[in-house]
């Protein structure tokens, strides 16, 4: 590929003649093309091995011919033939080094470097230096122990061995624990354990280096150091000093992009504080990263800004003291212009340029084919001039490799190029006839490598246009390439490359396809789900569907485990039963092989909080404790309020009880506590989504006793007998107690008398009081007491003594207002003194004795009712009574225990009311267009029936869709019949009767769907007989006995000749076989039941003739012409032929041929024929 073109125009007067001159490029030579050496790989400069993985300085390189490889080592031509211990690769320059017997790997060590050589120049490598990682061992010391004065500084030494890389270093004790390091105790960069003053503590531990050496991945020990701390009665207070670095300033030399390090550590009492500045300016904080307490100061990659005074001060109440470090920053040599290969024909001009910068400047040196260029054979066609070498109509047999050097004191940068005559026509060197796939709007390069000498001129055409392409849109790079500032949809087609020069011209086809950009057009959102719900992110895409599409999800920039629970559909992600551990950052990625679209949404998962931990007990008082707990996670959800609970181990132990709530914002609580309880501890956490799981126990904390605070609640006397009260009461909560042996004190005496208080001390939860008089008021008070004292007294309460029977029925007992259905009770009250008690009701018990239609019967079940009412004039209302009924009545009063004497009984009569639903109504399709309908009266006419009236419409399931036909029937008529003109269309029926005060409850009913069965429903009611059923089975299981006999008999006579059995001749007019034998198949008879519909009536006679033939096991046959009577016994008319068609009634009596008689047609016994005959 082409690497640069140059205008051979320069700021040098000795270059102006150059202006003439057409440009020259330099490209990539085909290398089956004759060409210098390039060296293509080599080991770096610095070039550490570990002879464990073997040794080898690689040095790699190409041209054609071959090159042949060599070295140099330390200046000085390395025969490697000669080492029997080193070899050199095939086809390469690599070097591989053995040792044993002997040798060993440091002897290897030194400066190497390669030189491919072939018939048109040499190139050489850099010059590497070969290094061998070691890990010495840490030479073995005694080390005498430390003897330090308490407040003094202190440093300890580790100088660990040098190695190749350098060791890491760290600080152990003897437990193999790290030393804790802080402001007092640090490490310096060097390894060093430093002491900014030494404590009493510091002597109760041992300290060792350690060393890790990264070659051989081991780590050696230190032997340790022992302190010895002396002790003084008072620590004197130091300035600060600096340890490292010393006096008052330093320098620090670092080459750019290399990393600075600074460092202060400073000695004091007590510990100093570091701080860091730049003269001129604040330190760059972006860059600046402060380490090991302030103490070390760094900066990755050093550049020329990061140069100048930086000062570190160390400061205590005692004083400051400042270290100013002067950092600079040079620079090693590094390319501005690096020089490439140059490729010319015969008579062409061309130039190398070598041009590098660095602090301080770097010397620029040319060489050809390894030597320098003032030493070489001269080339009059070349010119030195400074860091360019020009050439003028070059030769062929001129060509040879260049090589640069451009060195400081801090390194150097080496390059080879080499100059090339050749005439070659023009060629492509890439792929022919690519496809190049594009996304529309984006800048794209078409590449078409060339190689030509002299340099042909390359141009590009599309759609196989004669002209060129050219304006601002498009760019042509001298390499070949051609860039497409912005691909539109018109630029898609077929391109080509054309390279023409003198010496002939070749060309290339490239295709552009324009692909649409992949877009996200509905990406994921911020969720925020519940934990157990169902979490959904959306990834809906745009994109071109020439290209396969490929969605991946991330979660926590990690691919998403998809499996049973989580599941990727075309435009989405599923996540059902979402759990703490789906809470992240989910990403949806889509990717084309040209281009990609991302776009992330966090799931936030919303759960219950996490139980508080780490209780704590404090402040405790007789009466109250703090509580301290610190919460736990919120899950996202604020906590709303914490709830304390307790169990105590005396009332209720393992029992866990509410005791307090309090505000989500608290986490220590003080928590009114009542006496003699043994309590423990636990905080539950409570948000939006639900409660926590408890929090561990607290300690137990043990109140102690007190009187009882607390009084017994809903205290109550109530008496169970005319003499006696019971006096009850609720007892005191557990944590109501405050001391064992809790017990009650009871007071009573009358109301409004001047008794003294009675009082008994009990443990239950009531006192009965004996010997009162009838319902008596009393005052009541309860007192709880325990061992500790008593409690405070209850309030007073009023009880009453036992209730007696009332003594006086009400009088005057009468009704109003009397309606249909309900009436108006009047009645004088008792006497208060009468009731024997306090007043519950009036109760009034009724019945209903007859109706006034004196046909109707009906149920005398006693109700009652009960009114309570202090009026002088009392009344209530009857409901729910029943029309056109007759009532009686009767009144007592009641206290709460006992009912008075009853009043005398009054009658009375209700009025006329509406009736109620018909008894039934049925509609059956009796033929195929007629419906039939007929119902009964209601069960409660509530007056005298004046008729009935029958609604109809027709429907379309449940809705309405026909006009409604209204019909009235007088009272006597019962059934209606209704011709319908089309058989599939069903009608709702509604019917009610009526009486003077107007229709009653309507009753309503559909007729049945036209099917076959529906309109055989009445024809087959028998067959769902039991009884029925069960003769029908009788039948058949007879006839299947008789048709097995007969069968049997058949099988085993075929026909019976009549001769065989009896010498009597038979008549002549008989018709028979030759054999004498009757055929039973001219007797046969085939009756047939029709199947037409029959009218009601005629159907159930039908169905009883059926069934009585049925029940006689038999069907008569009618008489034929040819009477086989005279033949019988008896002339009774039963001879009949057998089943096998032989006359034998003249041989048996009737009694056998009642038991084998199997002559019957077998058309009426078929058991399908009996089943016809009865339907």
């Amino acid at each position: 590929m082409a690497a640069r073109c140059w205008g051979l125009a320069g700021a040098e007067p000795v270059l102006l003649l150059l202006l003439l001159w057409r440009d020259v490029c330099t490209m990539e030579v085909p290398l089956d093309l004759r060409q210098p050496p390039t060296i293509i790989k080599q080991s770096m400069k610095d070039h550490i091995v570990d002879p464990r993985h073997g040794i080898f300085i690689e040095c790699e390189g190409k041209g054609n011919p071959t090159p042949v490889f060599s070295w140099r080592r330390n200046g000085k031509f390395y025969n490697v033939p000669r080492d029997s211990w080193v070899s050199m690769r095939r086809w390469s320059g690599t070097l591989d080094m053995g040792f044993g017997y002997g040798r060993r790997p440091e002897e290897y060590e030194g400066e190497y470097q390669c030189f491919a050589t072939n018939d048109y120049g040499s190139a050489m490598s850099n010059k590497i230096r070969l290094r061998v990682s070691r890990s010495p061992q840490w030479p073995k010391e005694v080390l005498e122990p430390v003897v330090v004065n308490v407040g003094f500084p202190l440093v300890l030494a580790c100088n660990p061995p040098p190695a190749l890389p350098p060791p890491q270093t760290f600080w152990l004790n003897s437990s193999m624990m790290p030393i804790p390091q802080d402001r007092r105790v640090s490490m310096g960069v060097n390894g060093d354990l430093y002491f900014s003053h030494v404590t009493v503590n510091d002597s109760l531990t041992d300290y060792s280096c350690n060393a890790r050496f990264l070659a051989t991945q081991t780590i050696q020990q230190k032997n340790p150091y022992t302190l010895k701390v002396l002790t003084t009665r008072m620590v004197a207070e130091t300035v600060p000093s600096f340890l490292t670095p010393i006096g008052t300033s330093s320098s620090k030399l670092v080459l750019r992009g290399e990393e600075l390090v600074l460092e202060c550590i400073s000695a004091g009492f007590p510990t100093p504080i570091i701080r860091w500045f730049k003269q001129g300016g604040a330190l760059p904080m972006r860059k600046v990263k402060l380490e090991n307490f302030n103490k070390t100061m760094r900066i990755a990659r050093a550049s020329d800004d990061d140069a100048g005074d930086y000062t570190c001060t160390a400061s205590n109440r005692m004083g400051t003291v400042r270290h100013v470090i002067n950092v600079q920053v040079k620079v090693a040599p590094y390319w501005i212009e690096k020089p490439a290969n140059l490729i010319v024909a015969p008579d062409e001009n061309g130039r190398l340029v070598c041009r590098a910068n660095g602090n301080p400047k770097p010397t620029i040196q040319w060489l050809v084919n390894g030597e320098p260029i003032e030493i070489a054979r001269p080339n009059p066609s070349r010119q030195v001039a400074g860091d360019t070498l020009i050439f003028r109509s070059v030769q062929v047999g001129s060509s040879a490799v260049y090589q640069c050097n451009a060195s400081n004191e801090h390194g150097y940068v080496l390059a080879n190029a080499f100059v090339s005559i050749v005439d070659a026509a023009p060629r492509m060197l890439g792929l022919r006839n690519q496809v190049v796939k594009v996304m529309e709007n984006n800048r794209t390069f078409l590449e078409c490598p060339f190689f030509g000498s002299p340099l042909p001129e390359l141009r590009w055409f599309k759609d196989g246009h004669s002209s060129p392409l050219s304006g601002s849109q498009y760019r042509v790079y001298p390499n070949g390439t051609l860039e497409i500032r912005r691909v539109r949809i018109e630029d898609q087609g077929p391109y080509t490359c054309v390279a023409t020069s003198m010496m002939g011209k070749a060309e290339n086809h490239v295709r552009l396809e324009v692909k649409e950009h992949t877009r996200i057009t509905s990406p994921p959102q911020n969720l925020i789900a519940t934990r157990g719900s169902l979490a959904r992110f959306d990834c809906r895409v745009k994109y071109d569907i020439t290209l396969p599409l490929t969605v991946i999800w991330l979660k926590d920039n990690k691919p998403v485990p998809l499996g049973w629970r989580l599941r990727k559909e075309d435009d989405y992600l599923v996540i059902p039963g979402v759990n703490r551990e789906d809470e992240g950052r989910y990403t949806c990625v889509v990717k084309t092989e040209l281009d990609e679209a991302s776009a992330s949404a966090r799931l936030t998962v919303i759960d219950r909080p996490d139980p508080p931990t780490d209780l704590e007990l404090s402040d405790p008082s007789e009466r109250s404790v703090r509580l301290t707990w610190v919460p736990g996670d919120d899950n996202h959800s604020p906590i709303l309020e914490y709830l304390v609970q307790f169990e105590e181990d005396r009332w209720a132990g393992g029992r866990w009880q509410n005791l307090s709530s309090y505000p989500g914002n608290l986490n220590s609580v003080i928590l009114q506590l009542s006496p003699f309880i043994n309590y423990q501890f636990r905080v539950i956490a409570i948000n939006a989504i639900g409660w926590s799981r408890p929090s561990l126990p607290s300690q137990r904390y043990k109140t102690s006793g007190a009187p009882p605070d607390a009084i017994p609640g809903n205290i109550r006397g109530i008496g169970h007998r005319k003499t006696n009260m019971e006096i009850s009461w609720q007892p005191l909560k557990d944590r109501e107690r405050n001391g064992p042996h809790l017990r009650y004190v009871v007071w009573w005496r009358r109301r409004d008398s001047r008794e003294e208080w009675k009082n008994a001390t009990t443990y239950w939860l009531r006192h009965i009081i004996y010997d009162t008089d009838t319902f008596t008021p009393y005052e009541i008070k309860v007192q709880a007491m325990n061992d500790f004292g008593l409690g405070p007294e209850s309030p007073i309460a009023i009880g009453y003594s036992g209730e007696d029977r009332p003594q006086a029925a009400p009088t005057n007992l009468r009704v109003s207002k009397v309606e249909s259905t309900k009436a108006t009770v009047h009645w004088n009250p008792v006497a208060r003194p009468t009731i024997m008690g306090e007043l519950k009701e009036y109760k009034a018990y009724y019945w209903r004795d007859s109706s006034v239609l004196k046909w109707l019967s009906v149920r005398r079940d006693r109700k009652s009712k009960g009114f309570y009412t202090i009026s002088p004039r009392p009344y209530g209302v009857l409901t729910g009574l029943m029309p056109y009924s007759n009532y009686k009545m009767y009144m007592v009063v009641a206290n709460n225990r006992y009912e008075g004497p009853p009043s005398s009984t009054i009658e009375f009569q209700t009025k006329e009311g509406v009736p109620g639903p018909p008894k039934f109504l049925r509609v059956q399709q009796r033929h195929l267009d007629t419906l039939y309908l007929e119902w009964d009266r209601p069960a409660e006419p509530n007056g005298i029936l004046t008729g009935y009236t029958l609604k109809y419409q027709a429907v379309n399931g449940s809705r309405g869709a026909g006009r409604m036909q209204v019909l009235s029937f007088p009272v006597n008529v019962t059934s209606y019949s209704m011709r319908r003109p089309d058989r599939y269309t069903r009608y709702k029926f509604t019917l009610a009767a009526r009486t003077q005060l107007g229709a009653g409850e309507e009753l309503s009913e559909e007729s049945p769907h036209y099917t076959t069965e529906a309109y055989s429903r009445e024809q087959v009611d028998i067959a769902t007989q039991g009884w029925f059923i069960g003769v029908m089975c009788a039948v058949a299981l007879l006839v299947l006995i008789l048709l097995i006999v007969c069968f049997i008999k058949r099988s085993r006579g075929g026909k019976y000749p009549v001769r065989d059995k009896k010498d009597t001749p038979l008549d002549a007019s008989d018709e028979k076989d030759q054999d004498g034998s009757f055929d039973y198949r001219s007797l046969e008879r085939i009756n047939r039941v029709s199947t037409l519909p029959y009218p009601k009536r005629e159907e159930e006679n039908r169905q009883l003739r059926g069934s009585q033939a049925s029940l006689d096991g038999m069907v008569k046959m009618p008489e034929s012409d040819d009477s086989l009577v005279d033949y019988g016994e008896g002339g009774d008319g039963d001879g009949q032929f057998n089943e096998d068609g032989s006359f034998i009634g003249q041989y048996a009596s009737k009694k056998d041929r009642e038991e084998t008689d199997c002559n019957e047609s077998s058309e009426p016994t078929s058991p399908i024929n009996a089943i016809y005959s009865l339907a």
